[in-house]
């Protein structure tokens, strides 16, 4: 009997098969573009970052994984806008576009809403873009970066096109992750302080085949005077009749036409945002639920007989990601006191908004001891203490846990990505670094 023999190549291709690791072979990577300003993640503070900056008069770069402007307001589904109505500047002018187009929801009474029409949101954002002259790349994330003397000088991206080099004077982090400043060495924190804990995540969803009038009780309407709690308890009611309890105890329907709501009603415990596994098994476990609940509200009849989801989002909803270390830390004291600051750049308003961190003591929202009253955001929270050129706006920016529970939605997003733009395009024209920047010359 012949005995089998194993090549050389043979035998080094099973024992690298069985490895730990692998080691990347050395490559000189294209740079591809250049601009003064580069900003990585095109959600709210993204765009809004890249709009001011562009309008500085800086060459600017705005990098997005997705196919659309917009972030959680779009490819997230989530288009209901929290702390906005005190904002001016770009969450302005986004509002007037959106209502202008016809594409803002308003009561029978007249009244404008937080809400919005998805593609409506993806039209006006990208004309924006277009009109100050952003130049936008899809489908792109950042992979690395390059730093020189502590500075950061150049993003390393990964597409379709390839393995390529971003080359800018200042970097904007609007990844809500706070994936750019993770990648260039920044320092972070992540969770709970004690426990390491973060919030749950949620799969947003938009649903038809309904009638508004005939679903008074399950939603809030700002014409009506009933309290938001009532319609939240009355949908999870509905819900268990159809023989499903959903993972968050408050669940919601939002208004966006009569026969179109948006409806929030998962939370996924134990995952974390910054972990692709994670983020993949709360994807998956989260559609199969909303699949669940809205077969379950169906079989039901009644008002849900022609219920039927349209589409579940493209990315789930991770309200907490690494919140980076800046030149300052906003702080639960921040709000409880109230602060105002020299440098401020936005006043938030919405209450601290911690989701169950344990479903075994709430499946909704965690009590809190003290009320937060509005507070200011400063500048200084928007620039990087340990890498040289760059700034973040959106959630991840230098604040602690109970903070970021606040100021992390939208409305308060495009303020903070508005000043941040603003400020990097000085800093890139006058060949400045971003912590040399006064809030005067913001303009």
């Amino acid at each position: 009997m012949a005995v089998p023999t194993v090549t050389a190549g043979r035998s080094q291709a099973a024992e690298t098969l069985r490895a730990a690791s692998v080691c990347e072979p050395a490559r000189d990577i294209p740079v591809s573009d250049s601009a003064d300003v580069v900003v990585c993640g095109a959600g709210p503070a993204g765009v809004a970052a890249a709009l001011s900056s562009a309008r500085k008069g800086a060459r600017t770069l705005l990098l997005e994984q997705h196919g659309c402007l917009g972030g959680i307001w779009t490819s997230g589904l989530l288009s209901w806008i929290l702390d906005s109505d005190n904002k001016k500047g770009v969450m302005a002018e986004i509002t007037q576009r959106m209502t202008a187009l016809g594409a803002r929801t308003v009561t029978a009474g007249g009244k404008p809403t937080n809400a919005y029409d998805v593609e409506g949101m993806k039209v006006v954002l990208e004309a924006l873009c277009e009109e100050a002259g952003v130049q936008v790349r899809y489908h792109t994330c950042a992979a690395s970066t390059v730093k020189a003397g502590g500075r950061l000088t150049h993003v390393i991206t990964e597409s379709k096109s390839g393995r390529e080099a971003v080359a800018g004077k200042v970097f904007v982090d609007a990844t809500g992750d706070g994936d750019l400043g993770a990648l260039a060495g920044c320092g972070f924190d992540l969770g709970h302080p004690e426990t390491g804990a973060t919030q749950p995540m949620s799969l947003i969803a938009l649903v038809a085949g309904l009638s508004a009038p005939d679903l008074q009780a399950f939603y809030n309407d700002l014409d009506s005077a009933q309290s938001w709690a009532a319609p939240k308890d009355q949908l999870r009611a509905a819900m268990e009749v159809g023989g499903h309890s959903p993972s968050y105890a408050k669940p919601s329907l939002f208004r966006v036409r009569d026969d179109l709501f948006i409806l929030m009603a998962n939370h996924e415990y134990g995952f974390r945002g910054t972990d692709a596994r994670d983020v993949t098994r709360a994807t998956l476990h989260a559609r199969k639920e909303l699949n669940a609940l809205i077969d379950g509200l169906r079989g039901t009849g009644g008002v849900w007989k022609n219920i039927h989801l349209v589409a579940t989002a493209e990315q789930i909803g991770v309200r907490e990601g690494r919140r980076l270390h800046g030149l300052y830390t906003v702080s639960a004291d921040d709000l409880r006191e109230g602060r105002r600051f020299e440098d401020a750049v936005c006043r938030a308003t919405f209450p601290v908004d911690v989701h169950a961190l344990d479903p075994h003591k709430t499946k909704g929202v965690e009590s809190n001891a003290w009320r937060a009253k509005p507070y200011d955001i400063p500048l200084r929270a928007l620039v990087a203490k340990d890498v040289k050129g760059l700034m973040f706006a959106g959630r991840c920016i230098s604040g602690d846990f109970l903070a970021h529970a606040s100021y992390r939605v939208t409305g308060n997003a495009v303020a903070m990505g508005e000043a941040a733009g603003k400020a990097s395009g000085v800093a890139a024209l006058g060949g400045r670094l971003p912590e040399t920047v006064k809030i005067g010359e913001l303009g």
